[in-house]
Parts: C-alpha cells; structure tokens; sequence
C-alpha cells in the first residue's frame, strides 16, 4: 500500500461541521492525535475526486471532495457514548472504487 499525499488541503470548516465541533480546535485536535484519517484516491469514473475518512472520539465522518478540496458530499456515523465497532475503522469496510489508491 503506498502513501497518497493529497494536492489540497480540506477546510477545518467541513471536518467541524461534520462533528458538531468548532473549527478552531481541529488542528489541535489533529496534532493531539484525537482526529485521526485516511485518505482515497479516486479511479476511472471517480477520478478527480477524492475520499477523506475522518475519525473522531465514536464518530466516523467521510467527505467526498473536488480536486480543491471542496466537499461535495458529507456522511458521518456516530454512536454517541458506545464505541466506534472496529468494523467502521477497517478500509475494507469503506465504499470506495475498485483500484482506488489508499
């Protein structure tokens, strides 16, 4: 599996939005190790689009962004005060295209 480094950055703004939290605390957030991600690369129809999962406390957000980072769709699953199941943190859990790059 080779690293992806993504030609954009995504907005504090749309991962804040997603978890009901301020945007200036997710890059504090992130640097403390408490948001974690990964990110897709997207192939043959979805090229030029990309996959950000993001993972916060119980919560799993995916946003589907333009090559500028632009959100273009926003999904979050959150289990409030239960755990995130392990099963919603394994990449072989995730929608994404055939061949995408992880």
């Amino acid at each position: 599996m080779n690293a992806v480094v993504a030609p954009f950055e995504v907005d504090a703004g749309s991962i804040a939005v997603g978890f009901g939290i301020e945007a200036s605390v997710v890059p504090e957030l992130m640097r403390a190790g408490e948001i974690t991600g990964r990110l897709y690369e997207g192939v043959a129809e979805d090229a030029g689009r990309w996959l950000c999962v993001f993972f916060f406390r119980n919560a799993r957000l995916n946003l589907v962004v333009d090559a500028s980072g632009r959100a273009l769709r926003r999904s979050m699953i959150d289990f409030g005060e239960r755990p995130l199941p392990a099963s919603l943190r394994d990449p072989r859990n995730l929608a994404v295209s055939p061949g995408a790059r992880r």
